[in-house]
């Protein structure tokens, strides 16, 4: 399976440059409150990013004295405006795709993702990866595609004539795998997995959960951006919050 880069796509990225998240970063995420809340101490750690695209989350880690920053990110469109956007040497930028990273054993204090592994085939494979990478002790936060948005092929609402909400059907969630979807108005690859599948190839990797949230807007974004009241009818977002076990000697 060809590693997917839409961003680097020239009507897939304009539109994606004009979405309130890419103009306004973190604070135009409605989900980027509890995603913060989850994330450990950064204070002199070092952090890896995986689908860092712009960069707001390797900056926001040195804004919290995070002691190294690496972005990695498949789209070199994506990391030409993060480039431009970070003045800071201890950030530093690697084109790759996500499922081809390879670092020292424990290098990393934190990894963190943000809404990058439902474009990667083998959720398993990259724990194996960030778990070797990190460090015993280390946190591994991210933030995916809820399985309950993904399930659909058609991952929108169900509406009546008028085009009403109705509501959000679920369908084919235990069948793993492709789904082509529609997304800005160009067709993507995201591959659904269940729930379960995220916790256990976690358990299975070696890492304790710590937290599991599935966010809702803060009343700030819903106060300012009145139609995100919707997104209190179903999860679109899951994130989960790990660690890798320390092993005693025996």
């Amino acid at each position: 399976m060809m590693k997917q880069n839409k961003y680097d796509d020239a009507n897939f990225y304009s539109q994606y440059e004009k979405m309130p998240r890419s103009v306004k970063g973190l604070e135009g995420a409605g989900e980027w409150h509890v995603l913060k809340a989850l994330m450990p101490d950064l204070r002199g750690k070092s952090v890896l990013d995986l689908g860092c695209g712009f960069g707001w989350h390797c900056r926001y880690a040195r804004e919290q004295q995070a002691s190294s920053v690496v972005g990695v990110d498949i789209s070199e469109k994506m990391l030409q405006k993060a480039r431009e956007s970070t003045d800071d040497p201890l950030i530093s930028y690697l084109k790759k795709p996500i499922e081809d990273i390879h670092f020292s054993d424990s290098q990393f204090d934190v990894v963190i993702s943000s809404l990058a592994f439902h474009y990667i085939q083998s959720f398993e494979a990259i724990c194996k990866k960030i778990h070797d990478c990190l460090k015993p002790g280390g946190a591994f936060v991210f933030s995916v595609e809820h399985p309950i948005f993904t399930s659909r092929n058609e991952q929108d609402w169900y509406c009546d004539d008028q085009g009403n909400r109705l509501h959000w059907p679920v369908d084919n969630y235990q069948l793993e795998g492709v789904r082509e979807t529609t997304f800005l108005t160009e067709n993507v690859v995201k591959y659904h997995r269940t729930i379960s599948t995220y916790i256990n190839d976690l358990i299975g990797s070696g890492f304790k959960i710590r937290a599991i949230k599935e966010p809702m807007p803060s009343d700030e974004m819903l106060k300012s951006v009145p139609e995100m009241r919707d997104e209190n009818r179903r999860p679109m977002f899951l994130m989960i919050s790990a660690e890798k076990e320390i092993v005693s000697p025996k």
